[in-house]
């Protein structure tokens, strides 16, 4: 497919960055800028690494911005807002609060350019692999107009509507994730305590209509009970918070952010998720 847009990448994190190599790999005229150069350094034979963001926004017509929370966001779009913006389209595909995403889409359209929020469901293998689903808030028209630059990176693309319902639909999901490994973690310590191993405990979830894509990909964290990070303890604890923040007031929800805050205060903030369960071990 013969793609026309230049296309700018910001935040080359452990999402970002395979998201961007698979734009590169399909032969996108692409351009990425990171705070951390080093980053940039393995896009230097086939993109454009670019020293600032002025120099990126310059040369794009879409740019991808994938962030880790409301700060790196916020910080980011104030340098850009700051530019001559208009006709660019700006893709937001962070996880940060709705009324954020609508501050900047406002402020976007204001000065001319456009705005979509399109944060993703999966973590870093579906990254790697493109099999990403993608939350569209925006313009059907501009929905259109990156269409072609997520199917790169992802398997699904659902439109929602007008800016803001991605993000809306991403704080659900991720909500429900959250209680998710709650009660995964919760289960494989009841199973052990009553003399089930978590191998077998894993097994009979997985097989069972109670098993996901989730509980699969984590089954080997919790089985060699190690924890290196595909989605970080402080990033679900952000996401949780900002679904009270959201109105998200039911049974779960001060239980869930006990647990994440603990697991963090605990010194499991950069591991895993499922790191939660030594957490919970601990105060049995």
């Amino acid at each position: 497919m013969d793609y026309k847009d230049k296309i700018g990448f910001i935040g080359l994190g452990n999402m970002g960055k395979p998201m961007a190599k698979n734009l590169e790999k399909a032969g996108v005229d692409l351009y990425v800028y990171n705070r951390t150069p080093e980053k940039m350094a393995d896009f230097a034979a086939n993109s454009t690494p670019c020293n600032d963001l002025v120099s990126l926004v310059d040369h794009s017509d879409i740019i991808f911005t994938m962030l880790s929370n409301d700060d790196a966001v916020h910080a980011v779009y104030e340098s850009i807002l700051s530019m001559d913006i208009s006709g660019k389209l700006f893709v937001d595909m962070s996880t940060v609060s709705q009324e954020a995403s609508k501050v900047i889409s406002t402020m976007c359209l204001e000065q001319g350019a456009k705005f979509v929020d399109a944060p993703v469901a999966g973590s870093t293998q579906p990254a790697k692999e493109g099999t990403l689903i993608f939350m569209v808030g925006a313009d059907q028209e501009d929905e259109q107009r990156i269409l072609p630059y997520l199917q790169i990176m992802g398997k699904d693309v659902k439109y929602l509507g007008p800016n803001g319902n991605g993000v809306a639909a991403k704080l659900c999901i991720n909500y429900y994730l959250s209680i998710l490994y709650q009660g995964m973690a919760e289960t494989v310590l009841f199973a052990e305590n009553m003399g089930i191993s978590r191998k077998d405990m894993m097994a009979i979830i997985n097989d069972s209509a109670s098993g996901s894509g989730a509980s699969r990909v984590k089954t080997p964290l919790i089985i060699e009970d190690e924890y290196p990070a595909a989605f970080s303890v402080d990033l679900m604890l952000k996401d949780v918070k900002l679904a009270l923040d959201a109105g998200a007031n039911f049974p779960f929800s001060e239980i869930l952010v006990d647990t994440y805050q603990g697991a963090k205060n605990a010194g499991f903030a950069k591991d895993d998720v499922m790191s939660i369960i030594p957490f919970l071990k601990d105060k049995q």
